[in-house]
Parts: C-alpha cells; sequence; structure tokens
C-alpha cells in the first residue's frame, strides 16, 4: 500500500508541477487566458506557477498535505470561477467555449480530489 500510495501521490502531483512550469515557459499563453477581472496580470501568472510548482514538490514529499491540497482547491476554485466560466458564456467560437467545458469538468475533478486529500490524510506515525 505504502507504494500505491507513493504512486498516486506523484501521479496527483506530477501535472501540477508541470503546468506551474509552464507558467514559467509559455507566459503569452497564460496571459491569453486571463480575463479582464483577474487582478495583477504577469505577477498573477507567475505567481501561479510558482504555488503549483511549491504544491507539487510538497505532495510528492509529504509535507504539509492537508494545507496545501487545501490551497490547491481554492486555487482550482478560482481557475473554475474566474477563467473557465467566463470562457463558456463570452467566447464566441464554439470549439473554444467546448474546450472551457471540458477544463471547468477536469478543474471540478481535481478540486474534488484535492478537498478528499485535504480531508482524509493521516501523518504516518513513525
Amino acid at each position: 500500500m505504502k507504494n500505491l500510495s507513493l504512486i498516486g501521490r506523484i501521479l496527483f502531483a506530477l501535472p501540477f508541477g508541470i503546468l506551474g512550469i509552464n507558467h514559467f515557459l509559455m507566459y503569452d499563453f497564460y496571459i491569453g487566458l486571463l480575463t479582464s477581472f483577474i487582478p495583477g496580470g504577469g505577477f498573477t501568472i507567475i505567481f501561479v506557477g510558482a504555488v503549483l510548482i511549491i504544491a507539487s514538490i510538497c505532495i510528492i514529499l509529504k509535507k504539509f498535505i492537508p494545507l496545501i491540497c487545501w490551497i490547491l482547491a481554492g486555487l482550482l476554485f478560482l481557475f473554475i470561477v474566474s477563467i473557465h466560466i467566463p470562457h463558456i458564456f463570452y467566447e464566441t467560437d464554439i470549439y473554444k467555449s467546448k474546450d472551457a467545458i471540458v477544463e471547468l469538468f477536469k478543474d471540478t475533478s481535481l478540486m474534488g480530489g484535492a478537498i478528499m486529500i485535504a480531508a482524509f490524510y493521516k501523518e504516518e506515525k513513525k
């Protein structure tokens, strides 16, 4: 079970880390996703990228897992409300609108997983 737990943590956390790195490498792409009411502009992109990388590392190393998962759940909720929902209703290209719906469902699922981990995670006794 310990090996499965490690594999599960890596499979859950690694995509967040990769997306965090992408926030630095694909900065222009993420700037294009920002809606007008998200404050901070470019700083927001860098900050979110750093949070995703730190969260990924903490989950893999089993540090502050409940706190980190609550932070991820909150961040995913903000993505849903401030990025995906506006793109669903205000996107003129039907294909991009459908992509926003897929992203909404993906982030909703990840948010649920983060909440479950935060709620049920127990520190191992040494």
